[in-house]
């Protein structure tokens, strides 16, 4: 019997907190038993467990990503602190980071289903939770949706909007300061209004390596995609106004080669049909979306590396042109018959 078999069975009076190792990372520090399921979990893969009943036996690979709820620092807020969601890679490896910039409903499927795919992809995720959020209410969903619905676009000089790209911009700073992050690789992605909050926090961060968009609302001053120095993806339905104003809005703004603009359109999708929980919503255009928006953020944040150079003297190791195929010699002339002399 090992050791960490003993610690099952503790008195009762040690409490469910003991030293041992934990089955899923197979590290030794303090953990949690399961006696029901003669589990030894640490915190963070109890807290990921969410008492959901496990198939995984003891010494089970380690999982894809963890997700954890910090508390950050901002002066968007009146204490000075607000709440988000980070889903962090287990491979050790510094991550490129995503910054998902939520609508004030606050964490919706959309974006929980973005915070999954690219969490499992390596990279490290954060969405602030502006559902919780002290002071940010309805008078910030108004000063959104004033100006899509009335004016030329989402105001982004209203003084709702920019408390919340100043959330957002903090929100930036604590996931470029993690401890495995690799701050050179950001990129922002965001939804329909929130995709248009994006688009402004792009405008005043230059550092930004990639913006991914989806069916965004029209931004006012509508020019402002001439400040986004990144490359930006826009994926969108054909059957959608607002989304159709912001795409016209980007393509005036002028892009550089250095900081294209993408666009992929997905005949007949109205807004939203990412949400998996409205009626707009459509699975093989929605996983067709997801499919380029993933391979968007790869391309711009984990580029293949590039081929070392051929060594002097050494032919390259690539693809030859096949040589030319030898000349047949020519046929011989057929010559003339020689009559053959009558018997």
């Amino acid at each position: 019997m090992r050791d960490d078999d003993r610690m099952m069975d503790l008195p009762e009076e040690f409490g469910s907190g003991v030293v041992g190792v934990c089955d899923i990372c197979g590290v030794r520090q303090a953990v949690i038993v399961l006696n029901k399921e003669r589990y030894q979990l640490c915190v963070l893969d109890f807290l990921n467990k969410t008492w959901l009943k496990s198939e995984k036996k003891p010494g089970a690979p380690v999982p894809l990503y963890r997700s954890d709820r910090i508390w950050f620092d901002t002066d968007a807020t009146a204490s000075g602190k607000a709440p988000a969601i980070v889903l962090s890679p287990t491979k050790i490896v510094r991550h490129p980071v995503v910054l998902i910039t939520p609508d004030v409903y606050g964490i919706t499927t959309t974006l929980l289903d973005a915070a999954i795919r690219f969490a499992r992809d390596g990279y490290e995720v954060l969405i602030p939770d502006v559902g919780k959020t002290d002071g940010i209410g309805p008078a910030h969903h108004v000063a959104l949706r004033a100006g899509a619905r009335f004016g030329r676009g989402v105001s982004l000089r209203s003084k709702r909007v920019v408390d919340l790209l100043r959330l957002y911009a903090d929100a930036l700073g604590v996931l470029r300061d993690r401890d495995m992050a690799d701050p050179a690789k950001t990129a922002v992605f965001g939804a329909s209004y929130g995709a248009s909050l994006a688009l402004g926090l792009a405008a005043q961060d230059t550092q930004l390596t990639a913006v991914a968009l989806a069916y965004p609302q029209p931004v006012s001053p509508p020019d402002v995609g001439t400040l986004v120095t990144a490359p930006i993806l826009l994926v969108a339905g054909s059957s959608d106004p607002a989304a159709r104003k912001a795409r016209r809005q980007l393509e005036s703004s002028g892009r550089s080669p250095a900081a294209p603009l993408e666009v992929v359109e997905l005949p007949g999708r109205r807004h939203d049909f990412l949400a998996r929980d409205v009626s707009a919503y459509d699975l093989p255009s929605a996983e067709a979306a997801w499919t380029r928006i993933q391979a968007f953020l790869k391309q711009r944040l984990a580029p293949p590396p590039p081929r070392p150079p051929t060594p002097p003297g050494l032919k390259p190791s690539g693809p030859t042109a096949a040589p030319a195929p030898a000349s047949r010699p020519a046929a011989p002339k057929a010559s003339a018959a020689t009559p053959t002399p009558a018997a």
